[in-house]
């Protein structure tokens, strides 16, 4: 069954079940992109999810597919899913990031492993001093076509119902220009229930990409998460170090349709959430 506002509180409640964090929030920034689907048992209580967003340029992300302990075994997880795959155009290629106990379940519906994220975690923001080399301003709505160009080349697919979604719920969204007041990156920081959790970030150099992080978390007290994907850069592994990040673990992203991700241009430094994409 396709989900909505009304079963907001049951999805909450599925994700806690399994340890996952998802929030109100989160869940209505997800609905207002995607769609989620998943089950219910005799008593109306939601028991699967998973959810998917397609984009533009023939794209589209799974994510949040969850099945309660007490349900397992019963190819839920698989039917949600496969519903996902079938409400998109057939030949969309679809990513996801798996975990690594339903790779399985993603191989048998087509799905191939051809990358990583890596996830990190930090306890406490630990504070260093910069030297600015660019200028950060507080997004405005005038912003917006610059941001979703930016995102678009640097993610492979072009996410504007999702960047204008994801831009309302955040605690913070800044921009990066150069010292002709050209936009060179941007980057988001989202309140969750577990962490502050900052991305997309976008810079068109590690450098930019730094001062957006370190400025997105300055003077946050709260644990903070950021998912950097593919072979992550020297300078923001040691950066992310200092700060007090530690990497925790690495999930594959697997691809549907196609053997590759979208074609970017190594301008992605930490990813929206692992529903995105």
């Amino acid at each position: 069954m396709k989900f909505n506002e009304s079963d907001i509180l049951g999805l909450i409640n599925l994700s806690t079940s399994v340890g996952r964090d998802y929030d109100k929030n989160e869940i209505q920034t997800v609905l207002l992109s995607g769609e989620i689907y998943g089950h219910k048992n005799e008593y109306g209580e939601i028991v699967s999810s998973a959810a998917i967003i397609l984009y533009e340029n023939n794209l589209a992300s799974i994510g949040m597919v969850i099945v309660h302990e007490d349900f397992r075994g019963l190819g839920l997880a698989k039917e949600a899913t496969k519903k996902c795959i079938d409400t998109v155009p057939k030949k969309t290629q679809i990513m996801l990031i798996s975990t690594e106990e339903g790779k399985p379940l993603y191989k048998k519906l087509g799905f191939i492993t051809i990358d990583n994220v890596h996830k990190y975690l930090s306890d406490q923001f630990l504070s260093v001093q910069l030297k600015k080399h660019v200028v950060i301003e507080d997004y405005i709505e005038q912003d917006l076509d610059d941001v979703i160009q930016l995102d678009s080349a640097a993610f492979g697919g072009r996410r504007t119902n999702l960047l204008s979604n994801r831009i309302k719920q955040s605690k913070s969204c800044l921009v990066a220009k150069n010292n002709k007041g050209k936009i060179i990156g941007f980057g988001l920081s989202i309140i969750g229930s577990a962490n502050l959790l900052i991305g997309p970030v976008v810079a068109k150099d590690s450098r930019t990409a730094i001062e957006l992080i370190h400025e997105l978390i300055q003077n946050y007290s709260g644990k903070l998460r950021i998912d950097v994907p593919g072979d992550i850069n020297v300078e923001i592994e040691e950066f992310l170090t200092k700060l007090g990040f530690k990497q925790v673990n690495t999930p594959p992203i697997m691809v549907r349709n196609s053997d590759h991700l979208p074609k970017r241009n190594n301008q992605l430094y930490a990813i929206a959430a692992q529903v995105f994409g």
